[in-house]
C-alpha cells in the first residue's frame, strides 16, 4: 500500500470513528451522563419521566432503522452518513439551548433518528478498507469511536458541573461544536468510491437479512443486547449517585472508564472473534455482561470500576461481533438493508427498555431490580448466541 493510500485510509477511518462518536456517544449516550442533573432541573426529579425521555431517543432510533432501510435503496452509504450527521447536529443544537422539556424531547428524538442513520452505514464504509478476513477489525475500529466519545462526555460532564441548573446543557453545547466540525469533514473528505445504492431488500430489509447465515439467533442476541445495555447505560450514573452514594465526579469517572474500555473492546474483542468464531465470542461476552451488571449492585468502589471495564469491553465487543458477522455475509448492495432489518428488532428492544427501567426504579425506590433485569436478559443473549453455528 502506497503512503498516499495509507494516509487516506487513516484519515477516512478517523472521520468514521468521529461520526460514530457523534451518533452514539453525543446524540444518544450523553443523556445517561446528564440524566441526574437534567432530571432535577427540568423533569421535577422523576425517574419515570427521565426514562420516558430516554425512550423517546431510542424509539426515534427504531424509526431511524426503518428510514435507513428505505433510504439505502436511494442513497449510497456515504450519503446516508451525511444525512444522519445533519440530523444529529440539529438535535444537539436544540438540546444545547432547550427552553422547555418538550424542546428537549424533540431534540432527543432527532438525535435518535440521526444516530441510526449514521451508525448503520458506518461499519460497512469502514469494512471496505480491510480484507474479508479482517472485517471484525473494521467493526471494532468504528465501535472504538463511540468509546472515545463516551470518555469525552463523561469527563466533560465533570469539568463543567459547577452546581448550576444548566450545567447539563453546556455539555451538549461543547458536543455541538465538535459535531459541526465532523459534519464539515464528512462532506469534505469522505467520498463514495463508485458505490451504488443498495438493492431492494424486501420490506424493512428483511428479505436481505434472511440471506445472512444464522440470522435468527443473531437477531435474538442483538435484541437481548439492545434491551440490556440501554438499561445499564441510561441508569448507571443515577444508580451510583442515588443508591451507592457516589459523588457526581466519581460517577462521571466511572462512566469515563466505561468509555475507555469501549475503545479497548472494539480493538480487541471484535478482532478476536475473527479467530475464535462469532459464537464462542458472543457467549462469553454475554455472560460477562451479566456478571458486570450484578457487580454494579455491590456499590463497592473497586467492584464498580471492574464492572465498568467489563461493561465497556462487552459494550463494543458484542455489537461489533454481530456486525462483523453481517458484513462477512453481505455485499455493498445488501449490507444496508440487512443490518437495518436486524437493527429494527434491536431498536424495538431499546424503545421499551428505558421506560420499563425508570418505572421499576420509581416503584422499588432503587435501581437494584433494573440491573438484575439487565443481567437476566444478558443471560438470554448468551442462550441465543449458543445456537449460532460455529464459525
Amino acid at each position: 500500500m502506497s503512503d498516499h493510500l495509507r494516509e487516506r485510509r487513516v484519515v477516512s477511518l478517523a472521520i468514521i470513528m468521529s461520526s460514530a462518536a457523534v451518533a452514539q456517544a453525543f446524540g444518544r449516550f450523553t443523556w445517561g451522563v446528564v440524566l441526574p442533573n437534567a432530571r432535577d432541573d427540568v423533569l421535577d426529579g422523576s425517574n419515570t419521566l427521565a426514562g420516558m425521555f430516554g425512550s423517546i431517543n431510542v424509539f426515534a432510533y427504531l424509526m431511524g432503522t426503518i428510514l435507513v432501510a428505505w433510504l439505502s435503496s436511494r442513497l449510497t452509504l456515504v450519503w446516508l452518513m451525511r444525512v444522519g450527521l445533519m440530523m444529529s447536529t440539529t438535535g444537539l443544537a436544540l438540546a444545547s439551548f432547550a427552553p422547555a422539556p418538550w424542546v428537549l424531547g424533540v431534540s432527543l428524538f432527532i438525535m435518535g433518528l440521526g444516530g441510526a442513520v449514521i451508525w448503520v452505514p458506518a461499519p460497512g464504509i469502514a469494512a471496505r478498507y480491510f480484507p474479508a478476513t479482517r472485517r471484525g477489525l473494521a467493526s471494532g475500529i468504528v465501535g472504538s469511536g463511540i468509546g472515545v466519545g463516551i470518555v469525552f462526555a463523561g469527563r466533560l460532564a465533570g469539568w463543567v458541573d459547577d452546581g448550576t441548573d444548566d450545567a447539563w446543557q453546556r455539555v451538549y453545547r461543547v458536543e455541538l461544536v465538535l459535531a459541526v466540525i465532523v459534519l464539515i469533514l464528512v462532506f469534505a473528505a469522505l467520498k463514495s468510491r463508485g458505490e451504488r445504492p443498495s438493492v431492494a431488500g424486501g420490506f424493512g430489509g428483511f428479505g436481505a437479512l434472511r440471506t445472512v447465515a444464522a440470522w435468527k439467533p443473531m437477531t435474538l442476541a442483538y435484541t437481548a443486547y439492545g434491551f440490556s445495555y440501554i438499561l445499564i447505560i441510561s441508569f448507571l450514573v443515577a444508580r451510583l449517585e442515588d443508591d451507592s452514594g457516589f459523588t457526581e465526579g466519581r460517577s462521571a469517572l466511572v462512566f469515563s472508564v466505561v468509555g475507555l474500555a469501549i475503545i479497548a473492546g472494539g480493538l480487541t474483542i471484535v478482532p478476536l472473534s475473527d479467530r475464535l468464531g462469532r459464537r464462542n465470542t458472543l457467549v462469553v461476552a454475554f455472560l460477562s455482561w451479566a456478571a458486570a451488571s450484578l457487580l454494579i449492585l455491590t456499590g463497592n468502589t473497586v467492584a464498580v470500576f471492574i464492572a465498568a471495564v467489563m461493561i465497556g469491553l462487552m459494550f463494543s465487543g458484542i455489537p461489533g461481533t454481530i456486525i462483523a458477522h453481517i458484513v462477512s455475509h453481505t455485499d455493498e448492495t445488501s449490507y444496508g438493508p440487512a443490518f437495518s432489518a436486524m437493527t429494527l428488532a434491536f431498536g424495538l428492544a431499546q424503545a421499551i427498555s428505558p421506560q420499563i427501567g425508570g418505572a421499576i426504579a420509581d416503584w422499588q425506590g432503587s435501581f437494584t431490580a433494573v440491573f438484575v433485569l439487565a443481567a437476566i436478559v444478558a443471560g438470554l443473549g448468551a442462550v441465543a448466541s449458543a445456537k449460532i453455528p460455529s464459525s
